[in-house]
């Protein structure tokens, strides 16, 4: 209890947000904080410790073992106090001030984001949205600490430990330009192979994909001459080049510059979901963000 009567709230805020960060500059940003007053707050936390708690390393700060050992209940806790001390009556977004920061890819951005914006802004105006670039390795601990509040990922290959609800499946097209000659009609299967490709490798430089695990058992292969790293720069590619590329349908449905065909083979699709932490899944605001989003798609 003498621990207790010594506690500031203040400074176990401050320490959170200096485990997140391991910057005094970051952690003062973070909290609305000067810097001067977020080192005193961190002198007079390694006084009530007793420990160093974060040291000088090469980029930036260093957890000490104390401090690693506090940073999970000290989260808990604080999410155990915001809850206590929040209100949690309807969520009215016609006068909340949310931010909300989803993690995508270039496709879910075009395909699920594009389609909800509207009615996101015109039923939470003073709402603000911040659009994350989708790190599927570090998806689970963004939103284990607050980093994210939805992730649009594939259901396939989500990580574990998050609350998850489908959006919808999706399957893939064959694309060329518009006047692409030889896309007139559905290739066969030896004209597809023909054609150079240009492939969508999420983790860069990859020529191998769904598409290449369908022919192999059937004694093909095809030719795979662009690598990018995201789905609407090839959108692009396609319309002013004679490659062609598999593309998911929601994509390229509505694009006049683009001639869209049937595969000559079947592939997989996949299915895209919304994932976020337990921490968030009762939370009007957050409940309310779900539902929107879902019901634009």
């Amino acid at each position: 209890m003498d621990n207790l009567r010594r506690l500031d709230l203040n400074l176990l805020v401050t320490l959170d947000a200096l485990l997140a960060e391991h910057n005094v500059t970051r952690a003062a940003q973070r909290l609305n904080f000067s810097q001067p007053s977020v080192s005193v707050h961190l002198a007079k936390l390694r006084d009530l410790f007793g420990d160093p708690l974060l040291l000088p390393g090469p980029r930036g700060m260093r957890p000490t073992a104390r401090a690693e050992a506090l940073r999970e209940p000290l989260r808990q806790a604080l999410e155990a106090v915001e809850r206590a001390v929040s209100p949690q009556g309807p969520f009215d977004p016609a006068r909340a001030r949310q931010t909300w920061r989803v993690a995508s890819a270039d496709y879910g951005e075009s395909a699920v984001l594009l389609p909800a914006l509207a009615g996101l802004r015109a039923l939470a105006p003073a709402c603000r949205l911040a659009v994350l670039q989708m790190q599927p390795a570090r998806v689970a601990r963004q939103a284990e600490q607050g980093e994210i509040d939805l992730a649009l990922h594939t259901t396939q290959g989500a990580p574990e430990g998050l609350r998850r609800r489908a959006l919808f499946s999706e399957r893939y097209v064959l694309v060329g330009r518009a006047d692409h000659p030889r896309l007139k009609r559905r290739p066969t299967l030896a004209q597809f192979c023909a054609l150079e490709h240009v492939i969508v490798s999420p983790d860069g430089g990859g020529f191998h994909g769904v598409t290449d695990e369908a022919l192999a058992p059937l004694g093909l292969s095809r030719r795979v001459v662009l690598s990018v790293p995201h789905f609407l720069f090839v959108t692009s590619v396609v319309a002013s080049t004679d490659l062609v590329a598999l593309l998911p349908e929601r994509l390229v449905r509505d694009a006049p510059a683009l001639r869209v065909v049937e595969p000559p083979l079947e592939l997989p699709g996949f299915e895209l979901s919304m994932l976020w932490h337990e921490r968030s899944h009762r939370d009007p605001a957050h409940r309310w963000l779900r539902d929107q989003i879902a019901a634009s798609v």
